[in-house]
């Protein structure tokens, strides 16, 4: 009879580590891997000899980067969701990128199973099931933190030690990270406590505040349709943008949030978010917009991208409803096209210029100055009487008692 074969969604990290041996001892199975690249840089350059160490039959490494940039960053971008007005969001849409790949590879190996490292109380857990439910619902998956014994990260490395498994944490320094090319997110140990100031050597990008240049500078970001295509003037591709945006803002010690959040799961959790070529992008994103939206269309977009945001963060990338919500965001950036000017200094991201050729600030009519042929101050009277009528109506009927 053939061997089990079961897939390992492999990121050599520690719960991915000590989960290849774990499902060949309890299943008495094959193991192979996938690893994606979704922008870690050098974490992936070992892992293939790392997962045949541990017990791992195979790994693939799947190059995500471009698609994650396209297909991910740039539609809530441009939809301008933010998590609770901090995050970002880099883990949320990561996970269903990520998870499809995994069917589509699943399915080509043959595999019976899908195994994960996300735990029994986050929020990945559900971005990964989701995703698989919607491409393969007769899939099985298999959540070990939902199964084993362990119940700690002190655990997790004891476990690992005694299988002379290298890990990248250690007991003194045990915070749950996760990379690619939009962030780097920190989670447990110290950081547990919100009272508990993230410690000086958290940061991994961000230059601290303290690191940071003594002069300011100026960045452009041009967009085309909500998308950003170019910096300080030079085209660029989608990835190798994202790179040199987060370069810059991470010498200036921009784009750190840190945040308890409201998981899915239903707890709090509290997570410090390294972001700083998505913290420029967004706030240029607004700034084009503050000229090229209508009020009407930009104040009931804010209500969606609150929406939005929740969609992504809930791992329901993978719906109707997100389609459907692209769509009418799609329509919003049709003349979201222009330059943007940024100033950057210690931390700050300070709006410095705005164009576009479709704009809808006219100096003429905005201006203190005369500008009786477009807009004459005594139309305003005729409006107020109008628009304050039901407040009069109402004040008539108090006042008779």
């Amino acid at each position: 009879m053939a061997t089990r074969k079961i897939l390992l969604a492999y990121s050599g990290g520690l719960d991915t580590s000590i989960i290849i041996p774990w499902l060949k001892e309890r299943y008495d199975c094959e193991v192979v891997c996938m690893a994606a690249d979704v922008g870690q840089g050098d974490e992936l350059e070992p892992l293939r000899e790392k997962a045949r160490r541990t017990g791992a039959s195979q790994l693939f490494i799947e190059d995500l980067r471009e698609e994650f940039v396209t297909d991910f960053i740039y539609p809530t971008l441009k939809a301008g969701a933010v998590y609770e007005g901090k995050y970002l969001l880099g883990t949320s849409f990561a996970r269903p990128l990520i998870a499809k790949r995994l069917v589509e590879i699943a399915l080509r190996e043959g595999c019976g199973a899908i195994c994960h490292g996300a735990t029994g109380k986050g929020n990945d857990q559900v971005r990964f099931e989701l995703t698989i439910k919607a491409f393969a619902p007769s899939m099985e998956i298999i959540a070990p933190w939902r199964i084993w014994d362990i119940k700690t990260r002190e655990e997790e490395i004891d476990y690992a030690n005694a299988r002379g498994i290298d890990v990248p944490v250690k007991k003194d320094r045990p915070y749950s990270m996760d990379r690619n090319l939009w962030h780097l997110s920190h989670e447990g140990a110290d950081l547990e406590d919100p009272w508990n100031a993230p410690p000086k050597d958290l940061l991994q990008i961000v230059n601290q505040l303290e690191e940071t240049p003594n002069e300011p500078e100026l960045v452009t970001l041009s967009f085309d349709k909500g998308s950003p295509v170019s910096v300080n003037g030079e085209a660029l591709a989608p990835v190798a943008l994202i790179e040199k945006l987060n370069a810059i803002g991470a010498r200036h010690g921009v784009g750190v949030a840190d945040l308890v959040e409201n998981r899915l799961v239903g707890m709090k959790s509290r997570g410090v978010y390294e972001t700083p070529g998505g913290a420029l992008l967004y706030e240029a994103h607004r700034e084009l917009e503050s000229i090229t939206l209508d009020r009407a269309t930009s104040h009931y977009k804010e209500q969606l991208a609150l929406r939005y945001a929740e969609l992504v963060y809930d791992g329901c990338w993978y719906t109707p409803l997100r389609e459907a919500m692209d769509a009418f965001v799609e329509v919003t950036q049709r003349n979201v096209t222009g330059d943007v000017r940024l100033k950057l200094y210690k931390g700050n991201i300070i709006p410095a210029g705005v164009r576009s050729p479709h704009t809808l600030y006219s100096e003429a009519i905005a201006t203190f100055g005369d500008s009786k042929e477009l807009y004459n101050h005594k139309d305003s009277e005729g409006f107020i009487n109008l628009f304050g009528l039901p407040l009069k109506v109402a004040a008539m009927a108090r006042l008779r008692g």
